[in-house]
């Protein structure tokens, strides 16, 4: 663990250890930025509580080849152990890893972590300086607090719901990508609450809501209604000012482009790539206001040009003109892009029954300590044999007596 004041620390993470009750795509995203960061994680779980949906795949029966995909990518680089906290000798064991941690995660309902002995003025007595995050749906205190918490309600209830979609379609429901923004901020919170606990030596209980993590992404919504009393709502792929600005299909099945003009120069490369058609010389597209207003239009004219070509030569062909386009990619695209491969994009783990497992890098990138994925996720309980021997010293004798009892 870090040594207080230990400022010239250059290893990133490796010398933070956290106990993991996180569970859920949030959660899990939460600790995983840890563990890409070189944290030690110990995950917890047991066979009456598995990783909610995420580990079991709900449609099949679970092996670990039939592992639920989500799983996989929230839980590299992670220690996985099993203990049943309703026994009281399980409940003593956490604690014991509680007190040689630096953080405790957690992402049930606010109350849940109580109930089960673990607290946080319970994790303070045992730790004066730890550090505990819960990542709850909507906070702790106030007068919803008490709410059952999903990806939909947060985007709804934070308001990216309202702001994503076509404008004569219903909200969208952004579904998993509210989790992974909440995990996100919730990795951030810890952050600035391990620098904090560098400069000062004290440890803090992090009341997290992940609706509200979910408003950051609407802030300019936020501030023209703040300022100007205007209510935004869906525009599609459209932008506020730039037109043309959408995405044109191209030759094929479910095969696009997007396009985006910023500046008259743009307009006039397009025109000049298109072959200056004589519409584009009509007077309702002399300028980007007349543009931007009349584009119903425009875009119907231009998808009858793009129709006609492949995405990727038509893509060449407009950035070589100047023209800011770029395909829609399918998950195969993106595996096989030469550009994320030449900066690594994607990691390639080994695992002892899915073999080669192609996975995201981290997508941020540190010269000294720089992130990475170094194995796949955890099988149940893989590391309770280190964990519970050499970590907490139990003898191998007293780790069999537990697994029989079902404590681990």
């Amino acid at each position: 663990m870090f040594e207080q004041g230990d400022s010239n620390n250059k290893s990133g993470l490796s010398n933070v250890r956290v106990f993991d009750f996180a569970h859920t795509l949030s959660g899990s995203t939460c600790s995983v930025v840890l563990a890409l960061m070189g944290a030690q994680v110990i995950k917890v779980e047991y066979k009456g509580r598995l990783e909610s949906s995420m580990r079991v795949d709900r449609m099949r029966p679970w092996t670990t080849s039939r592992v639920s995909h989500v799983f996989i990518p929230t839980n590299v680089n992670k220690l996985g152990i099993t203990l049943d906290l309703k026994y009281p000798e399980g409940l003593e064991l956490a604690k014991r890893i509680v007190k040689i941690s630096n953080v405790v995660t957690a992402s049930f309902r606010p109350g849940v972590m109580d109930k089960l002995g673990m607290g946080y003025s319970v994790l303070r007595e045992i730790k004066p300086d730890i550090i505990m995050i819960s990542l709850s749906g909507h906070g702790g205190t106030g007068p919803e607090w008490s709410y059952r918490g999903y990806a939909g309600i947060y985007s709804s209830l934070g308001g990216l719901s309202e702001l994503v979609g076509y404008a004569d379609s219903p909200p969208t429901d952004t579904r998993s990508s509210a989790d992974f923004r909440a995990g996100l901020y919730g990795a951030l919170a810890i952050l600035a609450a391990l620098n904090h606990w560098q400069r000062t030596g004290e440890g803090q209980f992090i009341d997290f809501s992940q609706r509200e993590a979910n408003i950051p992404p609407v802030a300019d919504a936020i501030m023209d209604y703040t300022m100007n009393r205007r209510n935004q709502s869906r525009t599609g792929n459209r932008d506020s000012a730039m037109a043309p600005h959408n995405c044109y299909r191209c030759r094929g099945e479910d095969r696009w482009i997007s396009i985006a003009v910023g500046t008259e120069e743009e307009w006039k490369a397009l025109c000049s790539v298109m072959g200056n058609p004589d519409w584009s010389k009509e007077a309702q597209f002399s300028d980007e206001d007349r543009r931007w207003q009349n584009q119903d239009e425009l875009d119907k004219l231009i998808e009858a040009w793009t129709i006609n070509y492949d995405r990727f030569e038509l893509m060449e062909i407009l950035q070589n003109a100047g023209v800011a386009a770029m395909p829609s990619f399918d998950s195969k695209d993106l595996c096989e892009d030469r550009h994320l491969k030449e900066r690594n994009a994607l990691s390639v783990v080994e695992h002892p029954e899915l073999g080669k497992y192609h996975l995201l890098s981290p997508p941020w990138k540190l010269l000294a300590t720089p992130p990475k994925v170094t194995k796949c996720f955890p099988a149940l309980g893989e590391d309770n044999d280190y964990v519970f021997g050499e970590l907490l010293g139990l003898s191998t004798q007293e780790i069999t007596r537990l697994k029989k009892k079902g404590v681990i």
